[in-house]
């Protein structure tokens, strides 16, 4: 469990239909806890004291006032200051990855952030209210992340996205490492039951990022990613386990992606789907 009084640990579920794309943050910051909840219409969060909250940082499992959080599903009924929000998510046939999302970097101590991701992609059936409407989800994509640490990195950009056969992640960030500070890079696509890693650990490089593109090299591979709408809810992240920073996530934008090898295109799509933070 996380124990700790600059510590956070957060896990992200996502759930895309073809109407519908919604976020739940279900974390814990020095010792108390919180659920955010991010829809196409709106933005909503829970607070939780330390006896009401209990989050794992090995797996996703969480329990904050009388929600549950898991690997499986999630179920919630909460009512914040006259709202209600309430769901019950069930998750099936999960796409985890190879192996661990740090690589090598899981044992470096002292690190600000460490990542994990759960599942690619699986099925998500349920339905969520939130703000006096009802979000139904049958057969519906998920996606489960998370991070923990002490505080998110000051510059960073992450995206993730469904496409026709698979699932992309990608997240760039300044990563401190003592008195320096590099630039790491971790991205999979998970493509027609094949994964492709992009990481610094296995020798990528950011090749460029604008205001709205980012561009990853690791030999032959280059993944890009870009970013065509801006718009987005304000959220709260972390610094020294305290969430006083406000970050912009867009839950449903439009974006371009693609993955080349060589001359040969492992895929090339855009959606409406996507989800991005730009925080460089």
């Amino acid at each position: 469990m996380i124990d700790s009084k600059h510590g956070f640990c957060g896990w992200y579920y996502r759930v895309v239909s073809d109407e519908y794309s919604v976020s739940l943050i279900a974390a814990s910051h020095n010792s108390t806890g919180s659920l955010q909840l991010i829809t196409d219409d709106g933005k909503w969060e829970v607070g939780f004291d330390d006896v009401s909250t209990l989050v794992d940082a090995r797996v996703p499992r969480a329990i904050l006032g009388n929600g549950i959080f898991s690997e499986n599903g999630v179920v919630f009924n909460y009512n914040d200051s006259g709202i209600r929000l309430a769901g019950k998510l069930v998750f099936f046939d999960p796409t985890p990855i190879a192996y661990d999302i740090m690589g090598p970097f899981k044992y470096v101590p002292f690190m600000e952030c460490r990542h994990s991701i759960v599942s690619m992609r699986h099925f998500v059936s349920g339905r969520i209210t939130a703000g006096g409407k009802r979000y139904d989800f049958q057969n519906a994509d998920g996606y489960i992340e998370g991070d923990r640490g002490r505080s998110f990195p000051k510059r960073y950009v992450w995206t993730q996205a469904f496409f026709n056969g698979g699932s992309l992640m990608l997240s760039v960030a300044y990563v401190p490492l003592g008195p320096l500070a590099i630039p790491g890079a971790i991205a999979v696509v998970a493509a027609n039951g094949r994964e492709y890693r992009l990481a610094t650990y296995l020798g990528a490089r950011v090749d460029s990022i604008t205001d709205d593109t980012v561009v990853i090299r690791q030999g032959s591979l280059v993944l890009t990613a870009r970013l065509l709408e801006k718009n987005g809810s304000l959220l709260k992240a972390p610094v020294q386990g305290k969430m006083d920073r406000m970050i912009r996530e867009s839950v449903r934008c439009r974006a371009r992606y693609s993955l080349v090898d060589s001359n040969r295109v492992i895929t090339a799509f855009e959606t409406e789907n996507a989800a991005f933070e730009f925080e460089w």
